[in-house]
């Protein structure tokens, strides 16, 4: 198709290329249209393993793939890696940080969420969370010197407060990660240190909530809770944080009295916060930042103007669509659907998430699976959960080698990314 033809094409922007940007994306390969998706960062990630990189189980290209290289075939689509900072809903355009701006007949906004300390910000230098690959490397980085700061350390006290971790937020990232944890403490490190016994090592998951896994039904959740234990992680709940410095943490316990605790690291799980760029929309917002949208995932008064993933506060019967991947998936095939329907002079289809159930994964052969009232805990729980995860990664390659470093840690419990990087000193 020449140049001239594909300009005068519907041009739809798609920003974000997580899964709701993404299924999108993919879902229009054969509209007539054209697209250009536009994302801060080169890749796709496949978020539910990204604890595998921060805890040394797999590599980051394991988890991820060039945004290019999956699209290299749709010729309708142009990969821009740029950031959005700017959107004019009058004059249908977006503006990105390098000064480009970019009109469109038809807008997603699919541009994740990030992480929330309610109010605390400054407990994001001592707590990192865990969204990107940059966070998971930088967690694995300050993992694994945590051990080898307590190696090399004298003092008993300090010793201590190295092998003192934390975990704060009992959801399934919270959860996994403890899990992992332990078992890199008790099994993974083992017989490598002179000075210290890793397995001395505490691993402890705090929720401010009576229980983890809050969303999964409560016979699950005490299960949960029972399989972290038997792995050696203290679990703690109902006990909010109180501050978070270099050195440690602070808790209230269910008697309001505080008790400060000596720690080296501290992991934020707890709260997520939509992407600042719904603030760009003059449209209602939830406490989290999410754009309240219409039934088809538009914004109210801009029906050319869709909104998908986290970013989105979707309501349905009483209940609010979770932040997971299948609802993002399933937002992002929706809005292609409704940009089709647009395009074809029909009114969209109203969204319907179909809810196919919870899992979560506690450590090797221990985790919960929720299948509407079909319940799994322990070694088949685990089972269902590694095979969903592979199946639903991107690309073979990743897969076979998702399979393989499984299988390998499974029998030898080694972890086979245990390298220390240097932190970048700029941005290049």
């Amino acid at each position: 198709m020449s140049g001239i033809a594909q300009r005068h094409r519907p041009h739809v922007v798609v920003v974000g290329g997580g899964f709701a940007g993404l299924w999108a994306t993919r879902a229009l390969a054969s509209a007539d249209v054209r697209i250009t998706l536009v994302d801060r960062r080169n890749h796709h990630l496949f978020q539910p393993l990204l604890y595998q990189v921060a805890t040394a189980g797999l590599s980051a290209p394991d988890i991820a793939a060039p945004l290019r290289h999956i699209l290299r075939r749709q010729r309708n689509v142009e990969v821009r890696l740029g950031e959005v900072v700017g959107l004019d809903a009058a004059s249908r355009t977006v503006a990105l940080a390098d000064g480009d701006a970019l009109h469109y007949d038809q807008l997603l906004l699919a541009s994740g969420a990030t992480h929330a300390y309610f109010g605390h910000d400054d407990w994001a230098a001592h707590a990192p969370g865990l969204k990107t690959l940059d966070d998971a490397l930088a967690i694995r980085r300050r993992l694994l010197l945590a051990f080898e700061r307590a190696e090399a350390t004298d003092d008993p006290a300090e010793r201590a407060a190295w092998l003192n971790f934390a975990v704060v937020g009992g959801g399934p990232t919270g959860v996994e990660l403890a899990g992992t944890l332990a078992e890199i403490a008790r099994h993974t490190l083992r017989d490598e240190f002179r000075r210290i016994d890793p397995a001395d090592a505490r691993v402890r998951l705090i929720e401010a909530g009576p229980r983890v896994l809050a969303s999964f039904p409560e016979s699950l959740s005490a299960k949960a809770r029972a399989q972290l234990e038997r792995l050696g992680v203290e679990v703690v709940t109902g006990a909010p944080v109180e501050s978070i410095d270099a050195a440690g943490y602070v808790l209230r316990g269910v008697d309001g009295a505080t008790t400060r605790v000596d720690a080296r690291t501290v992991l934020w799980a707890a709260g997520v916060a939509a992407s600042p760029l719904g603030a760009l929309l003059d449209a209602p917002r939830d406490r989290a930042g999410r754009v309240q949208v219409a039934a088809d995932l538009s914004v109210p008064g801009h029906p050319e103007i869709f909104v998908a993933g986290d970013l989105a506060g979707v309501q349905l019967d009483g209940r609010a669509v979770p932040g997971v991947a299948p609802a993002a998936k399933q937002m992002g095939a929706h809005v292609a659907a409704a940009i089709r329907a647009r395009l074809a002079g029909r009114a969209a289809p109203a969204f319907r998430y179909r809810d196919f159930g919870n899992l979560a994964t506690i450590g090797r052969m221990a985790a919960v699976v929720d299948l509407h009232g079909f319940k799994l805990s322990g070694l088949l729980a685990w089972w269902f959960w590694l095979a969903a995860h592979v199946f639903f990664l991107i690309g073979f390659r990743n897969r076979i080698i998702v399979l393989v470093n499984w299988a390998w840690a499974y029998w030898s419990y080694q972890r086979h990314a245990r390298i220390i990087l240097d932190p970048p000193d700029d941005d290049d």
